[in-house]
């Protein structure tokens, strides 16, 4: 165990390495910092949906942010810790933001013929069901999790949220991204 381990949930232990980063652009404290928070931050993107090489990119781009705005950090304002996962979470949304738009599922090829009345048949109904059981099983197990929640136990996106102590806007998104996972597999994209 190293010196440092016992202050390494200390705030002010934290603020001090970041007033050190930011005053004197000292690389030690920094990757002190590097090194406690990359792979809390990898984990954390993990968890609200990004795939492992995106949450390993982004988890560095946090922490470069980190070294670029150093200055910025109040320790009387936040934590070092919600500071930097609010960087993270910030770049999440932002590279979701870029992902190609939202294309109905309606307007795709590939569904099922429906008889004269426009219904399904059963087993074509059992058979949609059962594909779509597997393509959400092949989810992330947040996404699958909130897909679940959202429309087979009808909850809100508020009720997810508070149930799964998760903010708001990350129940929003992930459900986006588990819909355009869905959608590349009705597409026939893997």
């Amino acid at each position: 165990m190293s010196s440092l381990e016992p202050h390494a949930k200390d705030a002010s232990y934290w603020a001090s390495q970041m007033a050190a980063v930011s005053c004197r652009r000292d690389r030690d404290c920094f990757m002190r910092i590097y090194d406690h928070y990359a792979p809390r931050l990898r984990l954390y993107l993990r968890g609200i949906g990004s795939p492992e090489a995106v949450a390993e990119e982004l988890a560095q781009e946090a922490l470069l942010r980190l070294w670029q705005r150093a200055a910025s950090y109040d320790a009387a304002r936040s934590s070092l810790s919600t500071w930097l996962f609010r960087i993270a979470r910030n770049l999440h949304i932002d590279r979701l933001r870029r992902e190609p738009l939202w294309v109905p599922v309606d307007d795709e090829p590939g569904w099922p013929d429906r008889d004269e009345e426009g219904d399904v048949t059963s087993a074509e109904s059992h058979a949609e069901q059962v594909d779509l059981r597997r393509r959400i099983e092949r989810l992330p197990a947040v996404q699958a999790r909130l897909i679940r929640m959202s429309y087979f136990e009808a909850k809100s996106h508020h009720e997810i949220a508070s149930e799964l102590a998760m903010p708001l806007g990350t129940v929003k998104s992930s459900l986006r991204r588990a819909f355009i996972r869905l959608q590349l597999g009705v597409r026939g994209q893997p």
